[in-house]
């Protein structure tokens, strides 16, 4: 199985992103970080580890399989630009995950992965993109609930 370069894994994750219909309609909740990272969950709605491991498959949403291994073997192709994520269920809390998923640059400033529920702080948004986030709040605590079962 041939692997892309970076440069190309990264092009296809930014693509995947410029055929978003934007998904949070309205404004993102408040988040705050606090010890490496957002306690608060989102939603009051605990997050649903099924629907996670979709949207963290889904090329259109989440696309985690641009950048990272996963532990998901009937998805061909995956990357090698970021970490492996097998195992991350034991090494991170939901805090920490979820401060990774809404703001990656808060724990990497140099990281490549974009913020999927951050509103502020781009440059150059188009217009249609503007206030909206990549991922909804209970898509992100999706992901944290599929995330936390890779033990």
């Amino acid at each position: 199985m041939m692997r892309e370069p970076p440069f190309l894994a990264m092009l296809l994750v930014l693509a995947s992103f410029a055929v978003l219909t934007g998904a949070s309609a309205g404004p993102a909740p408040a988040w705050r970080v606090d010890n490496g990272g957002i306690p608060t969950a989102l939603t009051a709605v605990p997050g649903d580890p099924v629907n996670g491991r979709k949207v963290v498959i889904a090329p259109k949403l989440g696309n985690c399989l641009a950048c990272h291994a996963m532990p998901i073997p009937e998805e061909p192709d995956h990357g090698q630009v970021a970490s492996s994520l097998s195992g991350i269920g034991s090494r991170l809390d939901a805090a920490k995950l979820r401060l990774r998923i809404v703001d990656p640059k808060r724990v990497t400033p140099d990281t490549m992965m974009p913020s999927f529920f951050r509103t502020e702080g781009f440059h150059r948004v188009l217009k249609d993109f503007e206030g909206r986030t990549i991922l909804t709040a209970q898509e992100v605590e999706d992901v944290v609930a599929y995330l936390l079962t890779l033990k």
